[in-house]
């Protein structure tokens, strides 16, 4: 039988950021574990599901304490995927799990769910439904986080989906809302619709999508840039593209273009190429569910356009943004554009000017600073070169 703590002190991050302040593993990991321990074992093989596990410590270590098989994971971040399937081949447990989609065949019949409970509550309702709609009658769900990131509103969305929640005893500044009881569904509130009149633009998006289906005053501010972006381009990027609305106007904009849009959130994915369809542009627009263009070639962008996570996780932490522009360097051609929006408190435009090249401040209001960056014709740049991130 694996040991369970030896099983959590192996895990890692990679490839997300790792630094001395993030972590694999944290108390609440370690807490739900504990408390849904006698749940675990009465639901036994192939009726326990797991969602949004960070990086593989409730899936992997629920498997080690238990020796269980045929457990269903959904992660949103692909970061997180890899991150499990990485710690899952160190420890040796690759084959008692499989990843699915949020849906029916990530909960059909399932008995007990893992949840680490998301930032965004529009997330977590989709969520919710998902599991109140799919799962077994006596289903259990252990929704754990740290207690600074719980809210009220968490309970009172829960309580729209299930008869029972109730909150467990803390510890380690951590805690888990116990949900049981689903409620019957009706229609799907997800995706979510919107038009946004002045963009001549209907946004679609799922619940875990960065914005929702709003344009946020970061992507707008970009976008009074967009007539000024490389006028010659012929392949862009849209980095991050949340529900795609940046790549979605670059192609209404300009026939001749045509547009990746990329982001490592499944949910951000699924919006995007459905933001794409209700604004008859998929022709030109391709989605692809990626970690900071991790698979797009060398020197294969005219044009990239980004308005980057400034988060890891739940904590403030600029490392994301930084592996972002890291690999624009690498992926555009000489001579190509990255055109970035960002919190001027953030102070980017240094780290832009030695990951990319010369960097000029284009637009300036009271609380973001839009820039672009140029790729200079002899800038055989890679993502070892510059800053780690950590």
């Amino acid at each position: 039988m694996v040991e369970v703590e030896d099983v959590l002190s192996r895990l890692r991050r990679y490839p997300d950021v790792e630094a001395v302040n993030l972590f694999a593993v944290d108390a609440a990991d370690r807490l739900m574990l504990d408390v849904a321990a006698d749940s675990l074992v009465a639901a036994g093989d192939g009726r326990v599901a797991v969602i949004d596990d960070g990086y593989g410590a409730l899936t992997l270590g629920a498997i080690a304490a238990h020796e269980l098989r045929g457990v269903r994971v959904h992660q949103d971040l692909l970061t997180g995927e890899l991150a499990l399937t990485n710690n899952a081949r160190i420890v040796g447990l690759s084959d008692r799990f499989a990843t699915h989609e949020l849906g029916a065949s990530l909960l059909t019949d399932v008995r007990t769910v893992l949840w680490r409970l998301p930032r965004a509550l529009s997330g977590l309702a989709e969520t919710a439904d998902a599991i109140a709609r799919y799962a077994a009658p006596d289903v259990e769900v252990f929704a754990g986080g740290r207690d600074k990131y719980l809210t009220p509103a968490m309970n009172e969305i829960l309580a729209e989906f299930f008869g029972s929640v109730r909150a467990s005893r803390g510890r380690q500044k951590s805690r888990i809302l116990l949900a049981s009881e689903p409620k019957p569904v009706g229609e799907p509130r997800f995706p979510m619709h919107n038009r946004i009149e002045e963009k001549d633009l209907e946004v679609v998006a799922h619940g875990a999508a960065f914005s929702g289906p709003r344009l946020d005053i970061g992507t707008r501010f970009l976008l009074d840039q967009l007539q000024r972006m490389k006028p010659d381009a012929r392949e862009a990027i849209d980095l991050g593209c949340g529900t795609g609305i940046l790549a979605v106007a670059l192609a209404k904009a300009r026939p001749g273009i045509r547009v990746t849009a990329t982001d490592q959130s499944a949910a951000a994915v699924a919006s995007s190429r459905a933001t794409a369809e209700i604004n008859g542009v998929t022709d030109r627009v391709t989605v692809l569910q990626d970690d900071a263009m991790s698979t797009v070639p060398d020197n294969s962008a005219d044009l990239v356009v980004c308005n980057p996570p400034f988060h890891v996780g739940a904590a403030v932490h600029t490392g994301s943004a930084i592996k972002m522009f890291q690999q624009t360097g690498r992926v555009l051609r000489p001579g190509g554009e990255l055109w970035t929006v960002y919190n001027s408190h953030l102070n980017y435009r240094g780290v832009m000017e030695r990951m990319v090249g010369k960097t000029d401040v284009m637009g300036r209001n009271r609380k973001f600073t839009v820039t672009r960056s140029v790729r200079g014709l002899h800038d055989a740049r890679s993502v070892e070169d510059g800053s780690d991130g950590h």
